[in-house]
């Protein structure tokens, strides 16, 4: 959905962060802290996943959403562009549990002074990487990804832990070592998921502040 001229509301550009790293690494947590902290709108990808509504439901599960196609790059690319220009956008709100998007619903989402758009293939599309101000990787070891995994996957999205670990196996481990391990490179820094959360927000905000992309 394009924005028009009248929901421009911001004096200046908005401030775009993006934060990738394999899923579990724990970026989304780095993520929520820091929106809190720089009280920023918070965009992850996940809510981006291609709808499935046409497949049979006990087909949906088996495929590969780790893959960039599983995403709908276009219309994160689109609205990315959109908040990065301050106008509001309307987020599609997906079900994780049936692999789809609800019908006729979205979220309105204001634009803000900070943007961070969070996600596995945060810096893999080349699009949506030049859209970014500054840029974060949340390195962490797979076998930490997994048991992150299962516990968001089994109390969040309804999966039992023997269909976490077979996914993992079979798309979430490969891809990530083909498409999200390398887009690394791209990254203004690198933070280990596996520190203090409280040392990790300090780094990036150490790194901000002296990049002068936020005040002091």
């Amino acid at each position: 959905m394009n924005a028009s001229p009248t929901q421009l509301s911001l004096p200046h550009r908005p401030l775009v962060i993006g934060i990738g790293g394999c899923s579990g690494s724990g970026k989304t947590t780095l993520a929520r802290e820091l929106a809190t902290q720089l009280d920023a709108t918070l965009f992850p990808l996940d809510l981006y996943y291609r709808d499935l509504s046409q497949f049979p439901l006990d087909s949906r599960a088996k495929r590969n959403f780790d893959h960039p196609d599983s995403l709908e790059s276009e219309l994160i690319i689109e609205h990315v562009r959109a908040l990065a220009e301050g106008h509001a956008i309307q987020r599609p709100v997906y079900d994780f549990k049936t692999h789809s998007r609800v019908a006729g619903v979205f979220d309105h989402i204001a634009p803000a002074d900070v943007v961070i758009v969070e996600g596995i293939l945060a810096l893999h599309f080349d699009e949506l990487v030049r859209c970014y101000d500054f840029s974060i990787y949340v390195n962490a070891p797979h076998d930490v990804c997994l048991v992150r995994r299962i516990h968001r996957d089994m109390s969040e999205r309804g999966r039992t832990e023997e269909s976490v670990r077979e996914q993992f196996e079979a798309t979430a481990r490969p891809m990530a070592d083909l498409f999200v391990v390398p887009s690394a490179a791209r990254a203004s820094v690198t933070v280990e998921g596996t520190d203090a959360l409280d040392w990790s927000v300090e780094q990036i905000l150490q790194r901000l502040h002296h990049a002068r992309l936020v005040p002091s």
